[in-house]
């Protein structure tokens, strides 16, 4: 009989790709999510058995947790992730799990100005402690989604507004980040230790990310230089939560300083997998033939047009007042990735991270 998985945050954007494919492969799947909504009874549907639960409620994650012998962990950005991940690895020690799959971040380091960043630093040296359990870490940089978050603009104006400077990357798709993810959970004796990067097959720059939107659009699209107030203020007129807010921008500057470029791109989706990573016009003829906004309508134009116009009327946050109340922890010695001499020596160009041993505090004292 095949091992019970967990799989904490499964309506997400990956999660709910992680659980499909496990189902696929046959394996009997947890999904661990807030609400039943539209999102998890589709899960259901496929054969998940849904759990509604917080994560930082541990007996929510002790019912979640228990019969499962494998779990997937995703960190949302939201408030208190160590106390969250700190929940979630007592009950996996309690429920013997014994193997963790943990979907952490390429700039993590304990240096990094972001808070949210610091914390996934933490998360990997600790996860790694779990009684009996072996870790895998999933240490995606900028994912392909995240050019999703503009299809209005650049569907209806023809403009990909985004304050990426010249900086490129080779956006890995929630497909491909999943599937790695998958294979860690699914075959853990050959990726128990290990730290993959998944990356898709070719670096771009941003004017080519907006054109294969272009081409999948049938429209000329025009990369947008953005600057960070108006990011910002695009933020604020989206109603996007204040903690994402001010941690989003820190990414802004490691993209334009060249930090997703560093080691890109890898071999770890096929490494994993046994198959090549999808290449990114396919995603974005993906992401076009999915989201509304994408069809070029009136109403569509209209909906593009107001927005601009919230947007310029928009009030940005104060990211660093807004941390100063909210006592976020901070490191009097931060540093962004490439300032980092630690992370770039453990971060090298040539297949960085592909299939890397986790770089533990305590290697010398694993169990």
């Amino acid at each position: 009989m095949k091992p019970k998985i967990l799989v904490t945050a499964a309506a997400g954007k990956t999660g709910d790709k992680i659980v499909t494919q496990l189902l696929r492969e046959n394996f009997p799947v947890r999904a661990m999510v807030r609400q039943i909504d539209r999102r998890s009874k589709a899960l259901a549907k496929m054969g998940a058995e849904i759990v509604v639960g917080e994560m930082q409620s541990i007996p929510d994650m002790r019912i979640a947790m228990n019969g499962c012998q494998r779990a997937y962990w995703c960190t949302p950005l939201e408030e208190n992730p160590m106390h969250k991940m700190a929940v979630f690895a007592i009950a996996a020690a309690e429920a013997k799990i014994e193997h963790i799959v943990h979907i952490s971040q390429w700039l993590s380091a304990p240096e990094h100005p972001a808070f949210a960043t610091s914390s996934m630093w933490l998360m990997d040296q600790l996860l790694d402690w779990v009684p009996g359990a072996t870790l895998t870490i999933n240490n995606t940089g900028w994912f392909a989604d995240n050019y999703s978050l503009v299809m209005l603009p650049m569907a209806q104006l023809g403009m990909m507004p985004m304050p990426l400077g010249e900086g490129q990357n080779a956006p890995p798709s929630n497909e491909d980040i999943a599937a790695v993810s998958v294979g860690a959970l699914i075959n853990p004796d050959d990726h128990a230790g290990k730290t993959y990067r998944p990356t898709g097959p070719t670096l771009l720059t941003p004017q080519e990310i907006a054109d294969a939107f272009g081409k999948s659009l049938g429209r000329s699209v025009k990369y947008d230089n953005a600057s960070e107030r108006m990011f910002l203020k695009a933020m604020k007129a989206q109603e996007r939560p204040e903690l994402a807010q001010s941690q989003l921008r820190y990414y802004l500057k490691d993209y334009q300083a060249g930090a997703f470029a560093h080691g890109a791109p890898t071999n770890a989706v096929l490494n994993v997998t046994g198959r090549e990573p999808e290449d990114f016009q396919t995603i974005a003829d993906r992401y076009v033939k999915a989201m509304p906004e994408a069809r070029i309508t009136l109403p569509n134009r209209i909906r593009a047009i107001n927005f601009v116009r919230k947007m310029m009327m928009a009030k940005p946050m104060d990211p660093a007042a807004f941390e100063k109340e909210q006592k976020l922890p901070s490191v009097r010695t931060a540093q962004f990735a490439m300032e980092n001499s630690a992370w770039l020596q453990t971060h090298r160009p040539s297949g960085a991270f592909d299939s890397g041993k986790i770089k533990s505090l305590h290697a010398s004292t694993r169990r």
